[in-house]
């Protein structure tokens, strides 16, 4: 069993040595940490959303800004769109739950916002909804995706495709971006910034 965790932990570093490795996805990562200050100078805020352990990670990331991450600085506005359980269930029955984010997006994003959309496989119907009414709305998408992408990073004003088949591998990469992102806001509005 030893070795079956062991070669557990080897799998999640592997796809975190190929992030590390990969030119392309750290661009797009440090291109995301600067849209994200940007808007935060703005006065504007971040909306995430996903589903299952994807909405688990889209209200981790959320706290980390309202709460604080790695010390204590003024609230960062994000709203994760999946805590709403009368809003979900309300608009689940009444549209479908295709319609579970897209619609709390219509009413809640503004133009200037970041909508990050979570997904695994890249194609949640629900993500792409909410990524079609964000284009409406001037309001940023960010695909956070696994695999080959899927419909998001198609359509995404900017996709973070994780280099693995994996589900676990993905969601353990997904909190790391999310944390780099996290601690990259907060250091640069209210740090000495990062080099």
């Amino acid at each position: 069993m030893k070795n079956y965790i062991k070669n557990q932990i080897k799998k999640s570093y592997e796809t975190k040595q190929a992030i590390y490795e990969n030119d392309l996805l750290l661009n797009k990562i440090e291109e995301v940490c600067k849209l994200c200050v940007k808007l935060y100078k703005g006065k504007n805020k971040t909306i995430l959303a996903g589903n299952g352990g994807s909405a688990a990670d889209a209200q981790h990331i959320a706290a980390e800004l309202v709460g604080r991450y790695g010390f204590d600085r003024p609230s960062i506005p994000s709203l994760a769109l999946t805590t709403d359980t009368s809003s979900l269930t309300a608009i689940g029955n009444d549209y479908g739950y295709d319609k579970v984010f897209s619609r709390q997006l219509e009413g809640m994003g503004q133009e200037g916002d970041i909508f990050i959309g979570i997904s695994t496989s890249g194609n949640s119907k629900n993500i792409i909804n909410a990524f079609e009414v964000a284009k409406k709305k001037g309001i940023k998408t960010i695909a956070l995706v696994g695999k080959d992408g899927g419909e998001m990073a198609k359509i995404a004003d900017i996709a973070l495709v994780v280099p693995s088949d994996s589900t676990p591998r993905i969601q353990e990469s997904h909190i790391l971006i999310g944390h780099i992102i996290c601690d990259i806001i907060e250091k640069e509005i209210f740090g000495e910034g990062v080099n």
